[in-house]
């Protein structure tokens, strides 16, 4: 298993969203390791898919999207949930990746810790309880995907995992245009 690097990130985000299935994250706080599996993601378009936030153009919030890929873009929603997403393509073509679950692998104890909670099944199984249970906040916005510093994003041996891949509808985006909201941009295994 071996560290992703920068040009797995420059792709389309769509793609990016698909091989980041069945990958494993890894976060690193203090000397302490913990990890999952990336099971569920959803793909953001640059500016013209009305579900992104780049679709206003650019401003302090998402500046990180507008950046070349393999960076993360952390923001935080009602005020409670960070959301963890990955920056793709090249600088100035707005995507990412959002992670929206994940099957815990490493320190699960200190995942429980962090999330408050003890249940195995629901310790991470949605964008903001990914977060918490991964220690992700806004000090690792645009922090670099590629380095084995806070977060990091290794393959894992058996590829065969995405030919069980499923899609459908992104969650939450009833802002958006009917074309985006129908959009099978959704990927989980």
């Amino acid at each position: 298993m071996g560290i992703i690097n920068k040009d797995f990130f420059l792709q389309d985000a769509k793609e990016v969203a698909i091989n980041l299935l069945g990958k494993k994250i890894v976060r690193k706080i203090g000397d302490n390791i913990v990890s999952g599996i990336i099971s569920e993601t959803e793909a953001y378009l640059k500016k013209d898919d009305s579900a992104s936030h780049a679709r206003f153009g650019k401003t302090k919030r998402n500046a990180p999207m507008f950046e070349e890929g393999g960076i993360v873009y952390v923001y935080l929603i009602y005020g409670v949930y960070h959301m963890l997403n990955f920056v793709t393509q090249k600088k100035d073509e707005p995507s990412a990746v959002l992670i929206r679950k994940i099957v815990p692998l490493e320190n699960i104890e200190l995942m429980q810790k962090f999330r408050g909670n003890s249940n195995i099944k629901n310790l991470s199984d949605g964008p903001g309880k990914l977060c918490k249970a991964l220690n992700i906040n806004m000090s690792l916005n645009r922090h670099k995907l590629f380095t084995k510093e806070k977060i990091w994003i290794e393959d894992m041996k058996d590829n065969s995992i995405l030919k069980k891949v499923q899609k459908g509808t992104r969650i939450g985006i009833d802002y958006a245009d009917k074309k985006d909201k129908n959009a099978l941009l959704r990927f989980w295994i």
